[in-house]
């Protein structure tokens, strides 16, 4: 089977399918210099400016206008729209509090997926906490989609679930966390971008297993508090 990888000196580093061609392993490939980041919250505003900070070239939104002024005050573009924001970016990142807002902001009216099924940006990547399935949900519908142009390093568009660990601190301070899910090679494609925010990324298996996999952690940590409450007889 054909592989992919990127090209270092003459040779050749071989990841796995021919789904991604051509990245560099020197300064950001052009393939995710532009990034649309949507949620700019206490977590989506520092992740968006640690992308910032690394040279990604990154247009946001969020529904709160003064969220967005705080980066237009800073000459970053702002869009009224997620798919105002597809329109302009190669990978599009979501940070959002809840399944509901992930719903609204692929499939709502003006969402990501609101121009129909041929799209834009080759990658999709979902920093939100939610649950496995509403991860599977939007998978399936991205699969269903194909690349309004011929990329030339991707044949379809693909997403990834990332949730995050480490808190708004780590956040800050580039220091995250991500457990992700999907197709390995996006893992390995996007693995730049995800480090321009964060010190790891943990490749957890197929669609949904980053959001089950942050879910797991999450309840195992509650399970250990609650162990360790000291009992009175």
């Amino acid at each position: 089977m054909a592989g992919f990888g990127w090209r270092v000196g003459s040779k050749v580093q071989r990841w796995g399918r021919s789904c991604l061609r051509g990245f560099s392993s020197h300064a950001i490939p052009s393939q995710l210099e532009n990034v649309g980041f949507i949620g700019l919250g206490n977590m989506g505003s520092h992740m968006a400016r640690n992308l910032i900070t690394a040279g990604y070239k990154v247009t946001v939104h969020d529904i709160n206008e003064n969220s967005m002024k705080k980066f237009s005050d800073d000459g970053i573009p702002t869009k009224q729209s997620p798919l105002e924001v597809s329109e302009s970016s190669d990978v599009v990142i979501t940070m959002l509090p809840s399944s509901s807002h992930v719903l609204e902001v692929y499939n709502g009216t003006n969402g990501l997926l609101g121009a129909g099924s041929r799209l834009g940006p080759w990658l999709y990547i979902d920093s939100s906490t939610v649950d496995p399935q509403t991860s599977r949900k939007i998978s399936a519908a991205i699969s269903r989609c194909h690349l309004k142009e011929n990329k030339g390093y991707a044949e379809n568009p693909m997403i990834l679930d990332a949730p995050v660990s480490g808190g708004v601190p780590a956040a800050e301070a580039g220091k995250l966390t991500f457990m992700v899910g999907g197709l390995e090679e996006a893992y390995l494609a996007a693995k730049p971008l995800l480090l321009s925010m964060g010190k790891r990324a943990i490749y957890c298996g197929g669609a949904g297993n980053g959001s089950a996999s942050f879910v797991n952690s999450a309840s195992s940590l509650i399970i250990l508090d609650v162990q360790m409450i000291p009992t009175h007889s």
